[in-house]
């Protein structure tokens, strides 16, 4: 990693930290430039998941009243880990080429689930706040939760709307609530993909398992660098949130997600 490389690294993940922060979207700043410094797309998948994951720590830390008060959670992230787990080894098993055939799909599905964010915002907030508690797991809300975490382990970006709208469909109509598991379980599937990425890549694991094409998992140093960077810019959108409307920056996000997708399918597919 060269010195200008590092800078780059450090811009976005500083950006993805207060992106996330504020409304999320990190992945779409520091997936392409990984990539961008050249490293591989699926390392680089790796990589930013390992790095940007202490910020969702943080955000989960603050939901944990709201965490404790749902009854169905511990179910919901049993699921959460057993998916994530599976997402995170599906992303090992993929090869490179086939990988970077999908990151423009990827990003164009993350795309349009956090432009669609504000409409299923204003849709679940349209009820009386009646029924804050999750109750009972149904066989539906664990499905989806299933196939959500399978997705968030294996590229991540957007699992935030999937758990809003999969909530609300089981009957849950409390914003604050549903935000406070969301970010558990995002958290949960995220850190079991991480671990998952971490132990594969420092323990000799490959040779019990040679079906996972995973010479190397993930890139130290960019790790390091972009883990600081994105904790100092979570601190910095933790400020900025208090000023800068969020509309603006879902506009923001949503255009440079945009941009890059059809980048991505430009250079992938032309």
């Amino acid at each position: 990693m060269s010195l200008a490389d590092a800078f780059l690294l450090i811009a976005a993940a500083f950006g993805a930290g207060v992106m996330n922060s504020i409304a999320g979207g990190g992945t779409f700043l520091t997936l392409p430039m990984l990539i961008f410094t050249g490293v591989p797309a699926k390392i680089a998948n790796a990589t930013s998941t390992v790095a940007l994951w202490p910020g969702s720590v943080a955000s989960a830390i603050g939901y944990l009243p709201e965490l404790k008060a749902q009854r169905g959670r511990r179910a919901l992230f049993a699921i959460s880990f057993v998916g994530g787990l599976l997402g995170a080894l599906l992303l090992l098993a993929t090869g490179e080429s086939t990988f970077r055939l999908l990151i423009p799909w990827l990003l164009l599905v993350a795309t349009v689930l956090f432009a669609a964010g504000p409409a299923i915002t204003r849709r679940l907030r349209k009820d009386a706040q009646s029924v804050p508690d999750l109750g009972r797991l149904t066989a539906a809300t664990a499905v989806s939760q299933f196939a959500i975490a399978v997705y968030g382990g294996y590229f991540g970006a957007g699992i935030g709307i999937l758990m809003l709208a999969a909530l609300a469909l089981s009957g849950m109509d409390d914003l604050h609530a549903m935000n406070g598991l969301k970010n558990g379980l995002a958290t949960a599937i995220n850190g079991i993909a991480v671990i998952t990425f971490v132990a594969m890549d420092l323990l000799p694991l490959a040779s019990m398992m040679p079906w996972l094409k995973n010479d190397d998992v993930l890139w130290w140093p960019q790790v390091f660098v972009m883990m600081l960077a994105a904790i100092a810019g979570g601190l910095v959108g933790v400020k900025l949130a208090r000023v800068l409307p969020t509309r603006v920056t879902r506009t923001v996000i949503t255009t440079i997600g945009t941009v890059l997708t059809v980048a991505f399918f430009y250079k992938t597919y032309a």
